[in-house]
């Protein structure tokens, strides 16, 4: 069993399902949190191995909840893939800005999202 732990923060149930199913088949831990604040709460608590990080969260937003992450040393480090649904031009600045290690739009392959977070998070 792997010690790497992912944090998802998503206020979408089928968005979650999606991750579950994926991870499930992983030897990644995945905690979830709903919103923006709770996010950030349990990124400080559990300090996980990568966050994923959906843009529009009820409370705060993605973007200012990676702010926030980057800006506390305990969780400065953490790899962070932004996930939005509004791939509009320049969402992926706002997103590096923000302190994001990477950057994914909706709709995405499940493939793609697990090779961005094995090439961030190897699994033992």
């Amino acid at each position: 069993m792997s010690d790497k732990t992912i944090l998802y923060v998503e206020d979408n149930e089928y968005n979650l399902k999606i991750v579950r199913q994926l991870l499930g088949r992983t030897s990644y831990r995945l905690i979830e949190a709903m919103d923006g604040q709770l996010g950030v709460e349990t990124a400080r608590r559990e300090l996980p191995d990568l966050i994923l990080m959906d843009i529009q969260l009820p409370k705060l937003s993605g973007l200012d909840a990676t702010r926030t992450l980057r800006a506390d040393p305990k969780t400065a480090a953490i790899p962070i893939i932004v996930i939005t649904s509004f791939a509009l031009s320049g969402d992926d600045q706002k997103a590096k800005d923000a302190g994001a290690s990477a950057y994914l739009a909706k709709p995405y392959s499940p493939r793609e999202l697990l090779q961005m977070i094995r090439k961030l998070v190897p699994e033992n």
